[in-house]
């Protein structure tokens, strides 16, 4: 368990305990400037929560207090995991290493055993799809592609959460939209928790089973949604599409209000 708070909240561990969870929350920079003020925010363990917001919001500075990346300055944070992971717009491959090799830095870095590494990499590379450019390098490879390298390095430590910022950007409208499928069909095979941050409600809405709403000047939490209809472990399983678009059309209207 590893728990970073001001002062410590460590909830009783348990199945049902959120993975994450922020009581009261600020960040506050060094300039006196409150970029975030008291929010409250949970994952529970083997959901997707996803936060919209206009620009200058803080999405991203939630993000980073959440991962552990950036210090809070007042509040609790706790977070109940083993294993976290990280995926940027920038996929951030090196260029002169494979595709395997890519996937298997940062547990290389860990001091890992080679074969424990290998055969880690080699099953993630196999679940998005990449089995047979495992050998390719990053300039052989589309920017969809590349995403999907990243989530194999993210994957192969099989992490309890993970914590996305904004990882489609880049990507063209098809592309991203195939991207959310993969990262929902990631989800349902390996268990994760995830905290995704994004400009998109449609996107938002499409993976998340809670969307919370930010707005700005200073950061806060506005709204925290229910789903009506969120993601299933059966990838079968029918969504409901007119209430999926229902709520990217109230969200849209909410952050309209504030421009």
């Amino acid at each position: 368990m590893n728990t970073v708070s001001v002062p410590v909240y460590a909830p009783t561990a348990g199945p049902r305990e959120p993975v994450l969870e922020m009581r009261g929350v600020e960040k506050v920079f060094r300039n006196g400037y409150q970029a975030i003020t008291p929010i409250d925010l949970r994952v529970e363990r083997g959901e997707i929560v996803s936060i919209v917001g206009p620009s200058g919001c803080g999405k991203t500075t939630v993000l980073r207090m959440a991962a552990g990346l950036s210090e809070v300055t007042a509040g609790t944070l706790a977070r109940n995991v083993g294993e976290q992971a990280y995926v940027f717009q920038d996929p951030t491959l090196l260029a002169w290493r494979s595709v395997r090799s890519n996937v298997e830095l940062v547990a290389k870095l860990k001091g890992v055993p080679k074969a424990s590494r290998r055969a880690a990499a080699t099953a993630a590379i196999e679940t998005v799809g990449l089995s047979q450019f495992a050998d390719a390098l990053p300039r052989e490879l589309s920017g969809g592609m590349k995403m999907r390298v990243s989530l194999a390095r993210a994957i192969s430590s099989s992490p309890d959460i993970m914590f996305f910022d904004e990882p489609f950007a880049a990507l063209d409208e098809f592309t991203r939209a195939k991207m959310a499928e993969v990262l929902l069909d990631l989800w349902r095979s390996e268990g994760f928790s995830a905290l995704f941050i994004t400009h998109s409600i449609e996107e938002a809405v499409q993976i998340a089973h809670r969307v919370v709403v930010m707005a700005a000047h200073p950061g806060r939490v506005e709204q925290v949604i229910d789903s009506p209809s969120p993601p299933l472990l059966d990838p079968h399983a029918p969504r409901d599409a007119d209430a999926l678009a229902d709520l990217v059309r109230a969200i849209s209207a909410q952050l309209g209000s504030h421009h």
